[in-house]
């Protein structure tokens, strides 16, 4: 992507994101069931439209770490490791909201913070993976590449295990086919806001490759200098 083109992309998300806010706060509706209106959350059901597309996206970011994890095992090339890297940091980012948001919808919906429901309880160790790839990327030292690869190939396992959490076990969490049976209503705000996200996140995802690319590069550079008595340790 030419350098022209970052400006272009960010104020394209940025206005995305506006109209998304405008879309959800005035274009949808409060949520209310005239049967049982002591369980409906009303105002607080909008922190949906960014819980679940973050959802959504952080298990493309694990799988983009995972796999690209695997192809720097199998071939050991530093462009695999740069996009796993990248994968990787951003999914503790995305993993720490899809959290946050899903603890606020917790307490308007069940009446606490936290339950220890399979699929919280599975996404939490998720998160714990990836912070733990991060951490042993940053302080592992040598070969912690290798040793962090491991970790991300582990977390995509995580993946089709918290999606069908909600069919193995009887959980108090929404079941997975809630965006297939929106409300029509409903739908254009939440895919307008998974766009905005998505392309806000794509944006993210490519600079940090970019930056990942050039880290790598002034190591090996670095060590070819070393090697070459240019430099001492």
């Amino acid at each position: 992507m030419k350098k022209v083109l970052y400006p272009l992309v960010a104020a394209a998300s940025a206005s995305l994101l506006v109209w998304t806010i405008v879309e959800i706060f005035y274009g949808t509706p409060l949520q209310y069931t005239a049967e049982a209106p002591t369980q409906s959350l009303f105002f607080n059901q909008k922190i949906f439209y960014w819980h679940v597309p973050h959802a959504m996206l952080l298990f493309a970011l694990v799988f983009i770490c995972g796999i690209a994890s695997a192809g720097y095992l199998k071939n050991r090339k530093g462009s695999w490791d740069d996009v796993a890297l990248a994968g990787g940091e951003l999914a503790v980012v995305y993993g720490a909201i899809v959290l946050g948001t899903g603890m606020i919808w917790g307490r308007a919906a069940w009446g606490v913070w936290w339950q220890w429901d399979m699929r919280l309880t599975t996404s939490l160790l998720l998160w714990m993976v990836m912070l733990g790839y991060v951490l042993v990327r940053r302080f592992g030292g040598a070969g912690s590449e290798r040793l962090a690869a491991g970790l991300a190939v582990f977390g995509m396992i995580d993946v089709p295990l918290i999606y069908f959490s909600v069919k193995i076990w009887n959980t108090v969490h929404p079941k997975a086919e809630v965006v297939q049976t929106l409300d029509p209503a409903m739908k254009p705000a939440f895919w307008l806001s998974f766009l905005a996200i998505a392309m806000l996140l794509g944006l993210i995802t490519l600079l940090r490759v970019v930056v990942a690319s050039g880290e790598r590069s002034v190591r090996e550079l670095r060590e070819r200098a070393i090697d070459g008595g240019l430099l001492d340790e």
